[in-house]
């Protein structure tokens, strides 16, 4: 499953439509705000957030096995969705006004599987807690 994450970061390019990629790399320095259309980059990254959250889920459970831990990370991972999705498209249609790096890491949170190096070893600390008491 993680071989999975790599090669969707791997083939971004190629199976995601992310005019910001470039953006990101270069082109704040020196370009002005890339032109876009706002359908396919939500769709796109909608499709990219879910194939990760997958991916992400697969492997949580079969790191722990545990039904309580799959179900807490897939509402965790439906509110960062809502939330960091919804402030990325709003700072998106204002372009960015107080500069890029907001934007920068919001996107950063929903394309890659962050919040797997976040719970992974939050749910192996409280399996542990859990044996202490």
């Amino acid at each position: 499953m993680v071989l999975l994450l790599v090669l969707v970061r791997a083939y971004e390019d190629v199976l995601f439509y992310d005019p910001f990629v470039q953006y990101f790399k270069f082109d704040y320095l020196k370009g002005g705000f890339p032109v876009f259309v706002m359908g396919p980059l939500l769709l796109d990254l909608f499709a990219r957030y879910i194939v990760n959250t997958l991916l992400s889920l697969i492997i949580i459970y079969m790191a722990y096995l545990n039904k309580e831990n799959l179900f807490f990370a897939i509402k965790l991972y439906a509110l960062t969705f809502a939330i960091i999705g919804l402030l990325y498209f709003m700072y998106l249609k204002i372009e960015f006004p107080n500069g890029y790096l907001f934007a920068f890491y919001l996107r950063r949170i929903l394309i890659h599987p962050l919040l797997l190096l976040i719970l992974l070893p939050s749910f192996y600390f409280q399996k542990k807690m859990k044996v202490k008491v």
